[in-house]
């Protein structure tokens, strides 16, 4: 074989080679969401579906399994993550570097919210209670141990000068001391605008009662809480209310600081623009319009990435959000 030969066919080799050689994704994506038994742990796996099938020669996105809101962004801080799953209160304690961030912000800039979780303060029909204020000195639950909905009951109930006996566990064994006449109630995340399940579970033999908070008490918390949303609740039957205002907070999607604008809309349109998959792999979405409720419920400032495509939608976004 001649020197003209082998090159010849040496390059007719590689040639081929970088023919069949599958297209490689430009840009790999880490998704943290929270433990995998989780149901929101399920919806980041449907983003990472949406977004591979819609970029698919753009993005390879993957998702982690992770400790949820406060690793998420600690890990995003450290270029671990791309984009993680948060609360809208924690995010705004690190976006401004307070409180349990004090010092040491986290510049992560909230993409979409996609849940809503007013916070219901519910207690027995039979205990009386019918405000807040009535709580003191009662044995009362702040809600599961180590989770958000106690650490922002907790700071609520502090803001309120509201002292209660409190009695802490985990949901079952809160819930268990509520059947069981050890304590008058307990803050729990609703679902949307209804029960959870566990609240209505315990309302099938126990007949409950949800209370609001006053005028005065939602400007204290307005003024005082800013990382709170305020939420007006339709009552029901079950709550044995009409309407009333709670407080609360969004989950949602954050990104980690430097994470360019292109692919913060990028992302953003493609999940926005594609509910059955959201709501396949996490129902309480179907119905849903996301960009409305978290240019509503956000309380600290969304990616540009995120704004460029509401904008583009139509939608006006306030200016403490940018």
């Amino acid at each position: 074989m001649n020197l003209h030969t082998f090159v010849t066919g040496a390059a007719m080799a590689l040639s081929a080679l970088a023919v069949a050689a599958p297209a490689q994704a430009e840009t790999r994506l880490a998704f943290g969401a929270t433990n995998s038994q989780s149901a929101h742990y399920a919806y980041f796996a449907s983003l990472a579906k949406i977004v591979n099938t819609a970029y698919p020669e753009t993005y390879q996105a993957s998702v982690v399994e992770t400790g949820a809101t406060v690793d998420n962004l600690k890990r995003m801080a450290r270029d671990q993550l791309d984009i993680g799953l948060i609360t809208t209160s924690t995010l705004y304690h690190a976006y401004n570097g307070v409180k349990s961030f004090d010092g040491r912000p986290v510049e992560s800039k909230l993409l979409w919210a996609y849940s809503l979780a007013p916070q219901n303060v519910v207690v027995r029909r039979d205990s009386g209670i019918t405000e807040l204020a009535a709580l003191a000195g009662q044995k009362f639950g702040p809600g599961m141990r180590g989770s958000s909905t106690e650490a922002t009951a907790l700071e609520v109930f502090d803001l309120l000068e509201i002292t209660t006996d409190w009695v802490r566990g985990t949901n079952g064994e809160q819930a268990n001391a509520i059947k069981d006449d050890r304590s008058e109630g307990f803050v729990k995340s609703a679902v949307g605008t209804s029960f959870d399940a566990l609240t209505t579970d315990i309302a099938a033999f126990t007949p409950l009662q949800v209370l609001g908070v006053s005028d005065d008490q939602e400007a204290k918390i307005r003024e005082t809480l800013p990382e709170l949303s305020i939420v007006e609740m339709p009552g029901g039957e079950m709550e044995n209310s009409g309407p009333y205002t709670a407080w609360g907070f969004m989950i949602g999607v954050s990104a980690r600081p430097g994470l360019d604008d292109q692919t913060a809309y990028d992302l953003t349109k493609a999940v926005m623009e594609n509910m059955p998959e959201q709501a396949a792999a996490f129902p309480t979405v179907k119905g849903l319009n996301l960009p409305e409720l978290t240019l509503q419920y956000a309380t600290s400032p969304l990616h540009p990435g995120a704004i460029r495509y509401y904008e583009e939608i139509g939608l006006t976004v306030p200016d403490h959000l940018k």
